[in-house]
C-alpha cells in the first residue's frame, strides 16, 4: 500500500481532540520551554509518561539531555502560554518571569496539571525524539483544559 499523502495525514490528524502542554526544563544556557500537544501517559508502574519533540526545535537538545523536566497540563484560560511557547526563539521569554521548580524548569501559573519528571528514555521517533519520563511527583487542580482540535483552540461544553 502506497505511504498517505502528507496532507491529507495532518488533516486527519487534525481531527485528534489532545490537551496541551508546556514541557519545562534548564540547561546551561537557562530555561527551556515548548508547547507540546504530543503528550501521553505510558505506564502506570513504573509511572511514565512520553512527550515528542520535533528535531528541528531550538530546545530539542537541551530538553533531550535535562536531568528532570516539568509537564505542565494548560487551562482552558491559557492559550496565551501555548501560543507564546509555541514560538521559536528567546523571544518567547520577553516580558515573563516564571518561579524556577525542580530541576530548574520554570514553572508557569498552575494551570489544570504539573507533572515532575527524570528524565527516563529518549527513543527515536522519525522526524521526532520521544522523550519519556518518569513522574515523580504529580498536581492537580479542577480547572477545565485547554483543548486543540482542528488546528485551533476548543472548550469542553460542560
Amino acid at each position: 500500500m502506497p505511504d498517505v499523502d502528507p496532507q491529507e495525514f495532518r488533516n486527519a490528524l487534525a481531527r485528534w481532540a489532545s490537551g496541551v502542554t508546556v514541557l519545562t526544563a534548564r540547561d546551561a544556557h537557562g530555561p527551556l520551554a515548548m508547547t507540546a500537544a504530543s503528550f501521553s501517559s505510558l505506564s502506570l508502574d513504573p509511572p511514565l509518561v512520553l512527550v515528542c519533540i520535533d528535531l528541528g526545535a531550538l530546545s530539542h537538545a537541551g530538553l533531550v539531555a535535562a536531568e528532570g523536566f516539568v509537564v505542565n497540563v494548560l487551562a482552558a484560560d491559557q492559550a496565551d502560554l501555548s501560543t507564546r511557547f509555541a514560538r521559536r526563539g528567546p523571544e518567547k521569554w520577553e516580558g515573563i518571569t516564571m518561579p524556577e521548580g525542580p530541576y530548574g524548569a520554570p514553572l508557569p501559573p498552575m494551570g489544570t496539571a504539573r507533572l515532575v519528571c527524570a528524565h527516563h528514555a529518549a527513543l527515536d521517533g522519525g522526524d521526532h525524539t520521544i522523550l519519556v519520563g518518569r513522574v515523580e511527583h504529580a498536581e492537580v487542580t479542577d480547572r477545565p483544559p485547554l483543548v486543540f482540535w482542528n488546528r485551533g483552540y476548543r472548550e469542553l461544553a460542560g
